[in-house]
């Protein structure tokens, strides 16, 4: 379904890229399931907008609620190493900058999944809970209630809990389709001096690197410190924070107070100076980088075929719903990626939304090495490529597609 205002302000949308129609980045389909059937059947125009008023960067269609999460949803927080030990370390820096010196502290998480951060605060002492409604179960002990944070939600848990000192939420905020109802939420949860700490994939970075498979269905928004700083202003609340953070692909993460309550740091300030010095959400901008990103599928596909031909073997590593991006817009599949290793055990001996590209774990990587691998978590390529120093070792070489298309 196609909105064609700003779901915040109502302002006209501005369409800066169409990647065309896409399966749900999560719906990964069993071998015997016929093409087409259930989930996989679906698909949902990916076009990428920005608001004229308030400048928020956002998806142009809407997934029907049926059809969110799909069933079996593969996503965990401690995927890997680099993000359990990012969230184990937010956790540290919460009970050091908004926790330290509270009296029985009751901290919240919007959309926990596996309860690393909330574990954190809770073997400090503080008191936690949870608002998911996923049906995930695996949180470690937290105390999870299944709800999205509403006005009536929030008075629920404040009368159980008293007031929260910090709500917290990664790569939450970006998919929350009542982002009034959430505000709502927040202004009842929080005590007066209390924060709510989000962190996102930041705008900025997508421009700058080309990386367009970070727009895929689960994320709604793309944000950056202008719009959030308006949105944060149209609910009550200030943008009083910012830090920059190097996980997936270059995130931000934001603090907002209610207004009145705490100074913004300078950090933003000197953010918002820098965006508009670049013109990030200007339309010539925003057509460069469309551009951009037309000339990377160009130089992928190229170089794919060009390998195929040649007789050269091309694995995928790392079935992730940006792969789902890649392989839908540059119209890849088994016949020049034959297969990708992956070490959720969910996704292993399925097959991809879409492509149908079969789900390896990773110990087939070595059975026997390909020539290539076509590295679609390149948000984790320090580590990945640590791992598999072997690969290396062997001749295997790995193709990256972000900012560029090139070999290593």
């Amino acid at each position: 379904m196609t909105v064609p205002t700003c779901r915040i302000c109502g302002t006209p949308l501005h369409t800066f890229l169409d990647l065309g129609h896409h399966p749900l980045s999560s719906a990964f389909p069993a071998p015997a399931e016929a093409p087409g059937a259930a989930c996989d059947a679906f698909r949902y125009r990916l076009a990428v907008g920005r608001c004229e008023r308030c400048a928020l960067v956002q998806l142009t269609d809407d997934i029907p609620h049926g059809y969110r999460p799909y069933p079996g949803y593969p996503y965990h927080s401690s995927g890997s190493t680099v993000m359990r030990e990012h969230f184990r370390a937010t956790g540290r820096h919460l009970l050091r900058t908004e926790l330290s010196g509270t009296h029985t502290p009751f901290a919240v998480e919007v959309g926990c999944t596996d309860g690393v951060v909330l574990r954190c605060l809770a073997d400090a002492g503080v008191r936690t809970l949870a608002f998911e409604p996923s049906g995930y179960t695996g949180h470690g002990g937290i105390r999870v209630h299944r709800a999205f944070l509403t006005a009536a939600s929030a008075r629920e848990a404040v009368a159980a809990e008293g007031p929260a000192q910090i709500v917290y939420a990664a790569n939450t905020v970006c998919d929350i389709a009542d982002l009034p109802g959430l505000f709502a939420g927040l202004d009842e949860l929080l005590a007066p001096g209390g924060v709510f700490v989000f962190e996102d994939p930041y705008f900025g970075e997508i421009v700058g690197r080309t990386a367009f498979d970070q727009f895929y269905d689960e994320h709604r928004y793309y944000f950056t410190a202008t719009s959030v700083r308006a949105l944060a202003e149209r609910f009550g609340f200030r943008l009083v924070g910012i830090e920059r953070l190097p996980v997936h692909g270059g995130q931000l993460r934001y603090t907002l107070a209610r207004a009145g309550r705490r100074p913004p740091s300078p950090a933003v300030a000197e953010l918002l100076a820098e965006e508009a010095g670049r013109g990030l959400t200007d339309p010539a901008v925003l057509a460069a980088f469309a551009g951009r990103v037309d000339g990377v599928r160009e130089d992928l596909v190229a170089l794919l075929e060009e390998l195929h031909a040649a007789g050269r073997t091309v694995a995928g590593y790392a079935a992730t719903a940006k792969s789902c991006t890649v392989t839908t817009y540059c119209g890849l599949g088994p016949h020049l990626i034959p297969y990708i290793c992956d070490s959720t055990p969910a996704k292993q001996g399925r097959l991809t939304p879409g492509a149908r590209i079969p789900v390896r774990p990773p110990d087939a990587f070595a059975a026997p090495y390909p020539d290539y691998a076509l590295l679609f978590a390149w948000n984790h390529a320090a580590e990945i490529m640590a791992r598999e120093r072997a690969f290396r070792a062997a001749g295997g070489r790995w193709i990256l597609y972000v900012p560029g298309v090139r070999v290593v």
